[in-house]
């Protein structure tokens, strides 16, 4: 928990004493003292806190708010639940063989639409197309999806594109190849580069210069899989 530090440096960044602060939390300066120095507050004041910084209790206590951009900073204090760390994901659904390995499940055009509004749905996870990379390292998961238009040159339209599962999407870096799933813009594949500190985006950006790079903001994406490999099989 990151409390004591983040009351200390709110505190700060809002030029206030520790007299200041404590006469407008109706405590003593003694006690606020004692909780800039990790003693833990009742939850009462805990909520007496966050109401007075705008700032989630959860914020307040999870994060090193002292290491975030000041519009990151700004996102929250204006109330926005976003994922400022980049590892706030929910777990992945997969399905299995009868040997207990993990699936390489195929999401072709017609079922992209699908799996962007049942990425979550185990039965619908387990209807998809599926196959095998034995070449592969087995300590990744793995998803392979048919791409569409010619932004990504020379890997033409309707290629089957592998990639691996990315978790945390601050390890990624700048200019790495990706399968980005989004809320709105369905399955894209891009050159990624990272924006976070900055304003909460990743730049996406094609291969074909002639596909001018833009902005998706994180809160929209669902999925991202680092390119692995690629294929030009048929699926029927």
């Amino acid at each position: 928990m990151f409390f004591a530090e983040n009351i200390k440096f709110l505190r700060k960044r809002n030029k206030q004493s520790q007299a200041d602060l404590s006469e407008n939390l109706g405590i003593t300066r003694t006690t606020l003292a004692g909780y800039e120095k990790s003693v833990q507050p009742p939850f009462k004041i805990l909520i007496r806190f966050a109401e007075y910084f705008n700032v989630s209790i959860d914020a307040l206590l999870r994060y090193d708010l002292s290491k975030l951009s000041e519009f990151q900073l700004s996102q929250i204090e204006k109330g926005f639940d976003v994922d400022v760390t980049g590892q706030k994901l929910r777990l992945l659904t997969i399905s299995v063989d009868k040997e207990g390995k993990e699936n390489i499940e195929m999401v072709p055009l017609k079922a992209q639409a699908g799996y962007t509004a049942s990425y979550g749905d185990l039965e619908f996870i387990e209807s998809l197309p599926k196959f095998s990379l034995p070449f592969l390292p087995t300590d990744k998961t793995y998803r392979t999806f048919q791409i569409q238009g010619d932004s990504m040159l020379p890997i033409p339209e309707g290629t089957w594109v592998t990639g691996s599962y990315i978790q945390d999407w601050s390890t990624i870096k700048d200019g790495t190849p990706c399968i980005i799933v989004t809320q709105d813009d369905g399955i894209v594949f891009k050159l990624l580069y990272k924006q976070l500190e900055k304003n909460q985006t990743f730049l996406l950006v094609s291969t074909n210069r002639n596909y001018k790079p833009y902005e998706l903001p994180v809160n929209q994406v669902v999925e991202i899989w680092k390119f692995e490999t690629y294929n030009g099989f048929e699926v029927k």
